[in-house]
């Protein structure tokens, strides 16, 4: 056994009191590992057929176990121990821990002895290496009982069974680093439901906490308090376990079964301590547990504790809706910029967005002499009536199916049959053609200086794709582009000049009349032709 040696007495009661806690640890630990050895051994025993013959001995261990942990907690409290003057009564109390201690020690000793023989006979082998470790934690405590032998006040000296200058050590920084609280942690206020049918303990509740700067309502039974929750909003819920009609345990099931009051953390207080109690309502979804009567002092630790976990998860709510809502604006600028179909594969990170269509028609306008109109018309007039165009053109767009690709000053261009091929992308265009010579025909009515339009189409295969990494823009190219860029330069206001391709394509109710053979820059002589036909096609977006 160490020399004793003088228990930090320095360093004030808080040493003191370390040093005993730190002892009944020390006895407890090996106690505590019997009993959950012991309840291992029991659940393989009741599975195997060695039950009958080993679940009584595992019994009445576990009740020896049990005794055990109840009389260190009796004999080695803290408090009782402080309270106690040197000589004739601590001498009681040092032998009382070797006799009462030692009891149900030897029984545990005794009974597992007797059963490791039978494993190792071959009768138990199952239950055989949990036994040994039962045994070897059985040895430790054993030990341990040799070595406190002795208990202190005041000046007399503690021995334990370890290094006693490292317990010492221990005992003077955990009263360096535990001060008595005289504050409390800031905590925003918030709001408390106090739900305990007895009027004395709800008063005193709603008082106490109301004087922590809380606003506190209060609720006589699980109804009451239940129909306030849905009335107004909670940070933290004090329910009693025992109440009439519906029990606290039935409260806190609809509680967190509400997706709208899940969230609120319930502090359940009772004066049951048994421990199955206590498991229910942590299982059941409580926050903590406090037992009657309240410590106000561990109430307002576990109050503040819950309001601020409370506080902060309501925090991060706001911050992800928050996050949501960027992410929907996100999602909606990435739409107004790039077709539907595109958007997801921006999202996954597609490094490179490029694909190739074989039969898309190809949609250019132009607005005529637009330099001239724009020196004659105010700013302000002349931006309103290019966005009124320019938002019905998106629209009919939208409409037929045809996907706008971009706008550029007084030029729109427009493709059908892509991102999502479509057998009928000629017929859409024109349908869209047609549509946008009306919605221009409707803006200029009562204008001093009117739009004049050009729209050229052409059909064949396209190349497309992403460009940019920050600004993202969707575009095609190739020389179907090139050529529908040159039927609408080659066209006159108001008309739809349209490419042999393109026409061969359109089904009858498409009257196009023929323009006759053109020399056409970069494509050489053509025969084209202006859509004539007064009619529009329904046709189905895509």
């Amino acid at each position: 056994m160490n020399e004793a040696t003088p228990l930090c007495s320095d360093d004030g009661p808080w040493a003191h009191r370390a040093a005993l806690v730190h002892i009944r640890q020390e006895l407890q630990a090996p106690i505590s590992a019997i009993i959950g050895y012991t309840e291992m051994l029991l659940d393989e025993a009741s599975v195997c057929d060695c039950g009958d013959q080993a679940l009584p001995d595992l019994e009445r261990i576990r009740r020896a176990a049990h005794e055990l942990l109840e009389l260190s907690e009796q004999l080695l409290d803290p408090d009782r121990l402080e309270a106690l003057e040197p000589g004739h009564d601590m001498a009681a109390v040092e032998s009382r821990i070797r006799h009462d201690l030692r009891n149900p020690l030897n029984a545990i000793l005794g009974y597992a002895e007797m059963l490791l023989e039978e494993a190792e006979d071959g009768e138990l082998p199952v239950i055989g290496p949990d036994l040994k470790q039962l045994l070897a934690e059985a040895g430790r405590l054993q030990e341990s009982l040799e070595s406190v032998v002795k208990l202190t006040h005041g000046d007399e000296r503690i021995p334990t069974g370890g290094d006693t200058h490292a317990m010492a050590a221990m005992a003077a920084h955990l009263a360096r680093s535990i001060q008595p609280t005289t504050t409390t942690r800031e905590h925003e206020p918030g709001r408390i439901l106090v739900a305990d049918d007895n009027d004395s303990n709800r008063e005193l509740l709603v008082r106490w906490i109301g004087r922590l700067g809380h606003h506190v309502m209060a609720a006589k039974d699980g109804h009451e308090a239940l129909a306030l929750l849905q009335e107004q909003d909670f940070d933290v819920v004090l329910l009693d376990l025992i109440m009439p009609g519906l029990n606290g345990i039935e409260t806190l099931g609809i509680i967190k079964q509400d997706p709208r009051l899940s969230g609120i953390p319930v502090i359940m207080i009772s004066g049951l301590r048994e421990m199955d109690g206590i498991v229910h309502c942590i299982e059941a979804g409580a926050e903590d547990y406090l037992p009657k009567p309240i410590n106000m002092t561990l109430l307002r630790a576990r109050l503040g504790s819950s309001l601020q976990r409370k506080q902060l998860r309501d925090r991060e709510r706001l911050h992800l809706r928050e996050l949501e809502r960027e992410k929907r604006r996100s999602e909606d600028l990435l739409l107004n910029i790039l077709p539907t179909a595109i958007v997801p594969r921006v999202h996954a990170n597609e490094e490179l967005i490029a694909d190739y269509y074989d039969a898309v028609t190809v949609l250019f306008t132009d607005l005529v002499r637009f330099t001239d109109l724009a020196a004659k018309t105010e700013v302000n007039e002349l931006v309103e009536r290019l966005n009124r165009l320019y938002s019905d053109f998106d629209a009919l767009a939208q409409r037929y199916g045809v996907e706008k690709i971009k706008t550029n000053g007084d030029s729109y261009m427009a493709a059908a049959g892509l991102p999502e091929p479509r057998p009928d992308h000629a017929e859409a265009a024109a349908a869209l053609a047609l549509e946008m010579l009306r919605s221009v025909e409707r803006i200029n009515e009562g204008m001093k200086h009117p739009f004049r339009v050009r729209i050229g189409l052409h059909s064949g295969p396209v190349m497309a794709g992403v460009i940019g990494s920050h600004k993202f823009a969707y575009d095609i190219w190739g020389d179907t582009v090139n050529t529908a860029s040159r039927m609408e330069s080659y066209s006159e206001p108001g008309r739809i000049h349209v490419s042999p391709t393109t026409a061969r394509l359109l089904p009858s109710r498409f009257h196009c009349v023929s323009r006759g053979v053109r020399q056409i820059r970069g494509k050489g002589e053509m025969e084209t032709y202006y859509l004539a036909s007064p009619a529009i096609s329904r046709i189905a977006a895509h």
